[in-house]
């Protein structure tokens, strides 16, 4: 299966390619400058990007970042202006179509360098710091706890902002030194905001929230930070279904957990050894995965989502 877009060749302005985004200067017909963010159809695993894809996964994470900017819409100032593309300068009409669902416009900022982190369970990077240290990210944690155990209060992780390869967990001591202490409070104070609410209101659909991320910006490089990137997708969080939680093991999750764990298959095997390029994914890796993602979009929204 053939994913429907791998890249994008815009002739708009300062292309820059992330392992999922495309990103393009615009300047609106407002007159404001603006970011265009076009979320492909690539997936990467283990900071290699395959070589194909999942046919509209760009879809549905626009859509779940797009349902969650709206639904905090009143809480916090975010970056997003537009997901129409008929509001994108430059464009012919077969771009816009094949664009539809999968872009959004944003107001420029000047990226904080802090990835910021809440965990409200105790999993992945977290669970292997843990089992070295008994502490997360300078944390100190309870003794005897099991993987993907319940944390009794949400952390603020958070993390360096590593333009290549692994981001890596960082102190709050350490991340002040970055950016300063009044601003980390601030990160640390509205991350814990955010994802304790988004995690009632997934909760009451049924799913858990384990953990998630956010970045923030600022307009100018000054002021009071916004909301910026994606948020709450199955790509930036880890959502597992509530009905299916049992601590002590890996949890099924809604996202690319099987890409992981056939990719993991092929690394056994010798025939990958985690470097570029990635190996081709199965139909059937495809087909599982992506309608993992578009159960984790309905579960959310109550809607259904047509690719």
């Amino acid at each position: 299966m053939a994913s429907a877009l791998l890249g994008t060749d815009l002739d708009l302005l300062n292309k820059r390619t992330g392992k999922v985004r495309d990103l393009y200067d615009v300047t609106l017909a407002s007159g404001e400058e603006a970011l265009l963010i076009i979320a492909t159809d690539r997936i990467s695993a283990f900071d290699v990007v395959m070589q194909n894809g999942l046919p509209g996964k760009g879809i549905v994470l626009t859509q779940i970042s797009k349902f969650w900017f709206d639904h905090f819409a009143d809480t916090v100032p975010h970056h997003l202006i537009s997901t129409d593309v008929a509001d994108v300068p430059g464009l012919t009409d077969a771009q816009r179509d094949s664009l539809a669902g999968r872009i959004m416009l944003c107001r420029k900022t000047e990226v904080v360098p802090i990835e910021c982190i809440a965990r409200g369970y105790i999993t992945g990077s977290g669970w292997k710091d843990y089992q070295r240290s008994g502490e997360v990210c300078g944390i100190t944690l309870p003794e005897g706890l099991q993987n993907s155990d319940r944390l009794a209060e949400p952390l603020f992780t958070p993390s360096t902002k590593a333009v290549d390869g692994h981001d890596e967990n960082i102190s709050f001591a350490q991340g002040a030194e970055e950016v300063g202490e009044e601003l980390m409070h601030w990160l640390g104070e509205k991350t814990l905001s955010l994802y304790s609410s988004a995690r009632d209101y997934a909760a009451s659909r049924g799913i858990i929230l384990a953990d998630t991320k956010f970045e923030f910006g600022q307009i100018n490089g000054a002021g009071e930070p916004i909301l910026i990137d994606e948020i709450f997708t199955p790509d930036s969080s880890r959502f597992w279904p509530a009905d299916d939680w049992q601590p002590g093991r890996e949890q099924a999750s809604f996202d690319k957990q099987i890409v992981r764990n056939y990719l993991e298959t092929v690394v056994a095997s010798g025939e990958w050894d985690k470097t570029s390029p990635g190996p081709v994914l199965p139909d059937e890796v495809i087909e599982r995965s992506i309608a993992r993602y578009l159960e984790a979009y309905h579960l959310l929204t109550g809607e259904h989502l047509s690719l």
